[in-house]
């Protein structure tokens, strides 16, 4: 059962930053998180993804976490969240481009930021457009969990019941609405780093 705010998290990265290991900096992000005020409630096994959009660099690894804020805002965590991106090498240099490590605010229990409008907007945003913008505010839920399998097979270990605020769907239901090939490209890491 989660807590009636969790604040879940999805982690990837595809590129080396210095001589550690891309899961391995996965793991010391995760570690992390406590300086930041963040506790780990639960997390999911790493996974190998392809690369999305395809072609633009190495596989990724990805997981999932549910976290616990004690009283911190939405902005708050991502600027955590931020922080710990920049001390694992994560330079901002462009849309979808490969990331030593990317840690994305995916919801905060059933928050709607900054509103049910403008979420609407960027969910529905053209592809061609999602690979150029980016919104200059925090749009929560993440606007295209919902179409991403890397981030929904992790997602459901840990927070399976999270219902979409605005879409009303479960993690698992969301998941069982995507493509089944999407889904069998997300294939979890043996245990060795």
């Amino acid at each position: 059962m989660l807590s009636e705010n969790p604040v879940i998290v999805a982690f990837g990265a595809n590129l080396s930053f210095g001589d550690v290991s891309v899961r391995n900096r996965l793991q010391m992000a995760t570690d992390d998180l406590a300086a930041e005020g963040l506790g780990v409630l639960r997390h999911s096994r790493y996974y190998a993804t392809p690369c999305f959009p395809a072609g633009a660099g190495p596989d990724y690894v990805n997981a999932a976490a549910v976290l616990s804020a004690d009283g911190m805002s939405a902005e708050a965590v991502l600027s955590a969240l931020h922080r710990i991106e920049a001390r694992h090498g994560r330079a901002r240099q462009s849309r979808w481009a490969g990331r030593s490590l990317d840690i994305d605010l995916i919801a905060m229990g059933s928050t709607v930021l900054p509103d049910a409008e403008t979420h609407r907007q960027w969910r529905e945003l053209a592809a061609a457009d999602q690979a150029r913008l980016a919104p200059d505010q925090l749009i929560l839920p993440h606007p295209r969990l919902q179409d991403r399998a890397f981030v929904l097979v992790p997602l459901a270990e840990v927070a399976p019941d999270w219902r979409h605020p605005l879409l009303h769907r479960s993690v698992v239901e969301m998941l069982a609405d995507l493509p089944p090939e999407a889904v069998d490209e997300v294939k979890p890491l043996v245990k060795a780093a």
